[in-house]
């Protein structure tokens, strides 16, 4: 069986209650790795903005596998990026009557996967 190397296949998780920076943080250690290897450090790692990535990620791999036929074993998270999304604008009473505008930001992740290209090392 033949497997086109150029087919890439991402899911996307968007309005994520959380920082961009923080989910950057965690997308770095995954990015480049084995499905398998990527799973095992997002299950171990001690940050909150490891279950959407894996939920993402688990995602990224079962449209990998039921739109493009691949299998699992052989996925490399090929992409992973965390962009800005809307910020909800709150505000808070301050001292004489002022108010000071908390920003709570949300973010979009996206994850794509490809197979192997270096399958047989």
């Amino acid at each position: 069986m033949t497997v086109d190397t150029t087919v890439e296949v991402k899911a996307l998780a968007r309005y994520i209650r959380m920082s961009p920076a923080k989910v950057r943080r965690v997308l770095d250690q995954i990015r480049g790795r084995s499905y398998r290897e990527a799973l095992i450090i997002l299950e171990f790692m001690p940050y909150r903005a490891c279950d959407p990535i894996l939920k993402v990620l688990r995602s990224a791999a079962a449209n990998a596998e039921h739109n493009k036929g691949l299998d699992r074993t052989t996925l490399v998270v090929s992409k992973a990026y965390a962009d800005g999304g809307p910020s909800l604008k709150r505000y808070r009473p301050r001292a004489q009557g002022r108010a000071y505008q908390i920003r709570k930001p949300t973010c979009h992740i996206t994850v794509a996967v490809a197979p192997n290209v270096n399958e047989n090392s």
